[in-house]
């Protein structure tokens, strides 16, 4: 008689195979947790960078400080003109910077992930030129203060947001359509804000101008307070629906027969990350390609699948503060703003992905 053979090894999944061990965390009540040992890595490596280029950042002007004498100044046991310069006039700038990377860059991720497209960034699908078109009505047309400014980008990433979902639906929303109509409604809102360019007395424009290229030149406290609460309330909302996220990815249908509210998870998940853009728009103004970029550095740098929504998150703040650092010390402080760093970069990073995609197949 023939033996019976014996079933064969199920093979282990891809990614596993490209070396991202699994740990295992047991706690004292019993309960097991699971995690990822390289992305862990990378988010701890990065958020060491992050804080790094800041302690260097805020050293770095006119009248340099050492790092040594920051962080002593940080931890309250600094002279009384190295608290002015460092917690009045510097910190403000850094925290608004981390503050801003890291909510372009989990709103990338969001994008990226709801539309299963590297190139659903909020500012290559129209959400950050939105945002722009608010800003200028309100600077151009009502002579707005900087605050009025502020609520008029939020306001026009909102609305942008609302009417780009609206021409997208058709029986839900295909990432693809998405991202086309998006690409549409950028063109538009672009021609709109060279429209109110023309039409703005020379001040006006200077100003206008000033803001569109995406700075943190003189921000202030001011402008952490509001965008310190909107991560606070959005982030966790985030994170409680990344499951359903990574689920979404695999498709409508198998997120459908998981039990996934697809459509309530889209519109949950792309409201958070409107609001996280417009928000980081009104505080610094649109600074290009972060959310483009810091998604797909941060699952290369991690090799996992899924939406890497920490390491996004982190690697957006990295990106930001090395750039403004990088302006500052090549070109002196205050004389190039961030947004012109992060549009170089980001510009040859895109053209990079597009040949990359087209080479795959892809598009």
């Amino acid at each position: 008689m023939k033996a019976p053979e014996s079933a064969p090894k199920p093979k282990a999944p891809s990614q596993r195979a490209q070396g991202t061990p699994i740990r295992a965390l047991r706690t004292a009540g019993g309960l097991s947790v699971r995690f990822e040992l390289r992305p862990l890595v990378t988010v701890v490596a990065l958020l060491v960078v992050a804080l790094a280029a800041s302690v260097v950042l805020i050293g770095t002007g006119d009248f340099q400080i050492p790092a040594s004498d920051v962080i002593s100044t940080l931890l309250g046991n600094g002279s009384v003109a190295h608290e002015f310069i460092v917690n009045d006039l510097r910190l403000p700038r850094v925290v608004v910077g981390l503050l801003v990377g890291a909510a372009l860059g989990l709103s990338g991720a969001l994008f990226q992930s709801v539309t299963r497209n590297p190139l659903g960034s909020p500012d290559i699908i129209g959400f950050g030129q939105g945002s722009t078109v608010g800003a200028l009505v309100v600077i151009v047309l009502f002579k707005g203060s900087a605050e009025a400014v502020a609520y008029g980008s939020l306001a026009g990433g909102l609305v942008t947001g609302v009417l780009i979902y609206l021409l997208a639906w058709k029986r839900g929303v295909h990432g693809y359509r998405l991202v086309l109509v998006g690409i549409g409604a950028a063109a538009v809102l672009t021609a709109v804000n060279g429209y109110l360019l023309t039409k703005a007395q020379i001040v006006d424009a200077a100003r206008a101008v000033v803001w569109i290229t995406g700075s943190l030149n003189g921000r202030g406290w001011e402008q952490v307070g509001p965008l310190f609460w909107f991560c606070v309330i959005l982030i966790p909302l985030v994170f409680a629906y990344a499951r359903p996220l990574r689920m979404l990815e695999m498709g409508d249908d198998v997120a459908y027969a998981l039990g996934v509210r697809v459509e309530r998870t889209r519109l949950v998940l792309m409201t958070a990350a409107v609001l996280l853009t417009a928000a980081a728009t009104a505080a610094a103004g649109p600074v290009a390609f972060v959310s483009l970029t810091a998604p797909q550095l941060a699952r290369r740098l991690t090799r996992s699948p899924g939406p890497n929504l920490l390491a996004s998150m982190v690697m957006g703040a990295t990106l930001l503060i090395a750039a403004d650092l990088g302006a500052q010390r090549v070109f002196g402080a205050d004389q190039l703003p961030v947004g012109v760093v992060t549009g170089v970069l980001g510009g040859g990073y895109l053209l990079w992905l597009l040949a990359a995609e087209r080479k795959a197949g892809r598009i």
